[in-house]
């Protein structure tokens, strides 16, 4: 075994080792639970030990943990609940690791390279840190570097994502969750490679180009590898801001978001799978006010087959219609098995949630009058209840992400408190929809940035 192999592999057992300790002692609790009957207050306790032993090891399996929360019913609420709370506070490297790392990824005279680099990051997170800095000619950049030995604690924590869905599936059987794991695996696994987000985020800058109220960063080829990207800065500040800005301009945040999710879905069959307040800012235009969003992070980005797209739309226009048998196909389209006309019932209650602001020809909020708390509360328990007498149901992995993208995007919509015609957006993206169309278009924007149309499950 080389050095380098024997130094991947000694990082991975030590990773495995506290990985294990600190879930051991939290599968036993809650297996204790299993044995002696569970309630609502053992799951409590047991969520938040979870959390406390999560919360000690940062890295990945905060990430998965933190993906886990915003996925509706893949844990219990419990334990979603408290895992919400978790927060990406990984320590940063200092600059003596930071020097190394660049001149691993850069070569030793890396510094030549920039006008300057500061040497304290500008934020740290789970997989890497972004440093501020600029070129020789002081265009401002941001330097994301990824942690070292990476792909070793992914590997680590992943590994465990299995125990925590056997528990799951021990405490729930309403939902098989073996799909979800599958793709939440392949989702980190891709933001490990920064020369496939930088990609992503060329493929954003090509379909956004004609969106003045979205911002897409440059990237800069030449200072960028598989475990360094770099882009230009885009200054902005944080949307939860503006949550007491006058109405307009909460609206247009809003409409901006809107975009930015629903158009490159509708048009190329790619969507943005992690809607996290951190993930975007606000820019400001030549008089200063609020002109539109900075879209930053391009790990998460999920490519969709034009035939799931077509099966979106076909959901859609089945529940508008009330045309069950294209609201079947849709499902079927997207992967789900074996479905009884009581399954189809019960996934539609969460259907028409999901649609719901989009099947109201009208200005309104998106929870329309329903308190932001209880936003989706009653037919995400009336749905577990009714899984619980009638599944299990399999959740096809190509569902995982859209589900949450959807989510995600309600919470901005309810935390701008926006009041747009949310139809007539929708119907405007998908007019004169057609899969061909999306196929065409994924080819020659997908060949722009070097993605292979193949890579769309």
């Amino acid at each position: 075994m080389s050095d380098s192999e024997q130094n991947r592999f000694s990082a991975r057992a030590t990773r495995y080792a506290r990985v294990g300790a600190n879930m051991g002692g939290v599968a036993a609790r809650i297996a204790g639970s299993l044995l002696t009957g569970r309630s609502s207050e053992a799951d409590r306790r047991n969520a938040a030990a979870l959390t406390r032993a999560l919360g000690g090891l940062k890295g990945p399996l905060m990430k998965v943990a933190q993906l886990l929360a915003t996925i509706p019913e893949a844990i219990p609420a419990e334990y979603a609940e408290e895992l919400r709370q978790l927060q990406s506070e990984a320590p940063p490297m200092s600059y003596v690791f930071v020097r190394r790392r660049m001149a691993a990824e850069l070569g030793p005279d890396w510094l030549s390279h920039f006008g300057s680099f500061e040497k304290e990051p500008a934020a740290a997170a789970s997989l890497g840190q972004v440093h501020r800095a600029t070129l020789p000619d002081g265009t401002p950049l941001a330097c994301k570097l990824q942690y070292p030995d990476m792909e070793s604690a992914v590997e680590a924590d992943l590994n465990q994502l299995n125990l925590l869905f056997s528990l799951h599936r021990q405490m729930d059987r309403a939902i098989d969750t073996r799909e979800i794991k599958v793709e939440i695996g392949a989702r980190i696994r891709e933001e490990l490679d920064y020369g496939r987000e930088a990609r992503h985020a060329a493929l954003y800058a090509h379909m956004l180009a004609d969106e003045p109220l979205i911002r897409v960063p440059p990237i800069i080829e030449a200072l960028s590898t598989r475990r360094l990207l770099t882009m230009g800065w885009l200054e902005g500040e944080k949307i939860l801001n503006f949550k007491d800005a006058d109405k307009e301009t909460r609206n247009r945040l809003a409409l901006a978001m809107f975009k930015a999710w629903w158009h490159p879905f509708s048009h190329f069959g790619v969507i943005h799978g992690d809607p996290h307040l951190g993930n975007y800012t606000v820019f400001r235009g030549e008089d200063r006010v609020p002109a539109g969003i900075n879209l930053l992070d391009y790990g998460c980005i999920r490519l969709f087959t034009p035939k799931f797209v077509g099966a979106v739309v076909d959901l859609y226009k089945g529940i508008l219609e009330n045309d069950e048998a294209r609201m079947v196909h849709a499902y079927e389209t997207w992967g789900f098995r074996n479905l009884k006309k009581e399954l189809i019932d019960v996934l539609t209650i969460w259907a028409k949630f999901i649609y719901g602001p989009l099947l109201d020809d009208r200005t309104r909020t998106i929870a329309d009058g329903i308190s932001p708390g209880a936003y989706g509360r009653n037919e995400a328990a009336r749905v577990h209840q009714e899984l619980k007498a009638k599944g299990p149901v399999t959740i096809p992995r190509e569902f995982v992400f859209m589900d949450r993208a959807a989510i995600g995007l309600g919470g901005v919509f309810l935390h701008l408190d926006a009041e747009l015609n949310f139809y007539r957006l929708f119907n405007t993206e998908i007019d004169g929809f057609s899969v061909d169309t999306v196929a065409a278009r994924q080819d020659d924007a997908f060949g722009r940035v070097g993605l292979d149309r193949m890579s769309a499950v």
